[in-house]
């Protein structure tokens, strides 16, 4: 029977990738966990923002053939996810993504969540406070049915955007506007043919003649369209430049956030109308569905006992308390016109030390996700589920311990 009281062990705020890996572990390391997350699921960028590939799960590599990179939690997702989509690793240039769906991610959570009897699972439960005194930690929640107060031995903020670090006053770290990688806008297709590479070229001719009538907005030329794997669907990704004002970017705004999902949506609507009226394989395909919000991929970052660094992961350098292998490149996405990779030397992974995932001077208290102690650089990499997945797994593992101490 699973737990119902105000007192836990550990409590994980957040149901992303992170905080999902964060709970598990810390229940199969004895601890009563409470996860806490503010839609009505679990999964993050991966489910409520339709990023629909999990990356950072492999070594890189030269010859062809993924090699998980992190054991654990991220070759039991990997796992679960070949079975419930039947596809394996794709090799895309010189990296190895798993591709997966949002729908099944959402089934695989809930099974993963229900097979753990220590975890306690909040669904639109938002966290409006945190402090902390000698005994642990008091986090305050609000949903629909009011305010209530729980009380954790340890803490995990896998909330993406360092939430406790605002609470507490904490030390974090944020980029400059401009210089913040854009968000992500992915949103769902019917059509009555599947995408083949004639049909991909096709589209991205029709899109730059579109943009040059003036039919359709600039950013539309960053739009791209990939299958999903189910019969007639894929899925359009279009990166957002932060608005007219892109100087003003703030992803922690949620004028500024509702801003940027209305432009998602109206370049999204508009490019589809238009590819419907000028091709005929586009002719009958439709919007089917829009994500619950867009994908943010960066804001703020603790300041823990070390701060990984980009020169780190162009190195390849390795760590003596690394808890997790970081392998994907350096992805900058400071603008809407595409990523530019930076690759380590020789392909080497850098390690990920413990001390990121501890905010210096607080004790009880391990960050997860893309809000650990990370330079703009270092975190242009780290940021990606798979990874995510693993600095999950050692926050959970290490507040679960902790929290057994005295």
């Amino acid at each position: 029977m699973k737990p119902d009281s105000g007192r836990f062990d550990v409590a994980v705020i957040g149901g992303g990738s992170a905080g999902l890996a964060a709970a598990i572990s810390a229940a199969r390391n004895g601890a009563r966990t409470l996860l806490v997350e503010r839609h009505g699921c679990l999964g993050g960028m991966g489910t409520a923002s339709l990023v629909h590939t999990f990356c950072g799960l492999y070594l890189l590599r030269e010859e062809p053939g993924a090699v998980i990179a992190n054991p654990g939690f991220c070759e039991e997702i990997a796992t679960l996810m070949t079975q419930a989509t039947g596809r394996g690793p794709l090799r895309m240039g010189r990296l190895d993504v798993l591709p997966q769906h949002p729908v099944e991610f959402v089934g695989i959570a809930d099974g993963l969540i229900a097979s753990e009897p220590l975890i306690e699972l909040r669904l639109h439960t938002v966290v409006t406070g945190v402090s902390r005194d000698a005994d642990g930690w008091e986090i305050r929640l609000a949903g629909c049915a009011g305010a209530h107060v729980v009380r954790a031995r340890s803490l995990v903020d896998a909330s993406g955007d360092a939430v406790v670090a605002d609470f507490l006053g904490g030390a974090f770290s944020i980029a400059p506007p401009l210089s913040l990688q854009r968000p992500a806008y992915v949103f769902g297709v019917h059509g009555p043919v599947a995408l083949d590479e004639e049909l991909r070229l096709r589209t991205a001719g029709l899109l730059v003649e579109g943009v040059r009538s003036g039919a359709l907005h600039a950013a539309a030329l960053g739009l791209s369209f990939r299958n999903s794997g189910r019969p007639c669907e894929f899925f359009g990704t279009l990166d957002l430049d932060g608005g007219d004002a892109a100087a003003d970017y703030d992803p922690l705004d949620p004028a500024c956030l509702g801003r940027l999902e209305t432009h998602g949506r109206a370049i999204a609507a508009s490019a589809v109308r238009w590819l419907c009226g000028h091709d005929a394989h586009w002719r009958g395909s439709y919007i089917s569905h829009w994500p619950v919000r867009a994908g943010i991929r960066e804001s703020r970052r603790w300041l823990g006992g070390y701060t990984l660094t980009g020169d780190d992961l162009a190195s390849g350098r390795r760590f003596e308390d690394e808890i997790a292998l970081a392998t994907w490149p350096m992805e900058f996405r400071e603008t809407a016109k595409g990523p530019k990779l930076r690759y380590p030397q020789d392909n080497r992974p850098a390690g990920i030390p413990l001390r990121c995932l501890k905010p210096a001077g607080i004790g009880r208290l391990f960050v997860a996700g893309r809000c650990i102690s990370a330079d703009h650089e270092a975190q242009a990499s780290i940021r990606v589920m798979g990874t995510c997945f693993a600095t999950g797994e050692a926050a959970g593992r290490a507040a679960a311990k902790a929290a057994s101490s005295p």
